[in-house]
């Protein structure tokens, strides 16, 4: 089960340089966690559990409209869980695939989640990644891939999911992780609208002109 994460703003040293840079993964997540069933039989239990970090995510104000866990695709259980913290924390990369991985990565201890001692991990995904988790994904050893929410989904409100190859999903099974996308892709996709709707930071890179 993953715990919070704490991560300290890094003391300023000369030069411009910090001794520490820290993320704080949000109290509420455990919180809910802890009343919510975390062992989950299937694509779209686990699908419904990520879609409502996702949601709570937009209730409590700590981040972007996403959300993703690693699971045991042999138990089901649930081993970490991300949301978005971007505006929270005021660091671009902290998108919930990517905290999610890290935790999951953490809580095992081994930063190659497909090494022979760990067990088969699934990313479950409110969306579909984005360019740099797309990109982060060959490395973080996870065997499978579910998506809710289509990257259209995520542009459509106004989001930049950056320059993502068509055939992204064949090169992810070439490199042996399966893939498997429109899971919720409705309600994931609802999530991402009532969050521009409820003026929610449409947060981007340099989207091509």
């Amino acid at each position: 089960m993953m715990k919070n994460g704490a991560i300290r703003k890094g003391v300023r040293m000369r030069h411009g340089f910090t001794s520490d840079i820290s993320i704080t993964i949000p109290s509420w997540i455990s919180g809910y966690l802890e009343r919510t069933r975390t062992v989950l039989a299937t694509a779209l239990e686990r699908m419904d559990l990520v879609i409502e970090l996702a949601r709570k995510n937009i209730e409590h104000k700590t981040g972007g409209p996403f959300a993703a866990a690693v699971f045991n695709t042999q138990s089901g259980e649930l081993i970490s869980a991300g949301v978005n913290l971007v505006t929270r924390s005021n660091l671009s990369v902290c998108h919930a695939e990517i905290l999610a991985i890290m935790q999951a990565q953490t809580i095992l201890g081994n930063f190659d989640l497909g090494a022979p001692a760990m067990p088969c991990c699934q990313l479950v995904t409110s969306t579909a990644p984005c360019a740099m988790c797309l990109g982060a994904l060959p490395w973080s050893g996870v065997k499978e891939l579910v998506c809710g929410a289509r990257d259209e989904d995520a542009r459509s409100v106004g989001f930049d999911e950056g320059a993502k190859c068509s055939d992204w999903i064949e090169q992810l099974q070439k490199r042996g992780i399966q893939v498997i996308t429109d899971i919720s892709r409705t309600r994931a996709s609802e999530v991402l609208r009532a969050y521009a709707l409820s003026g929610g930071v449409i947060y981007n890179g340099r989207a091509q002109k």
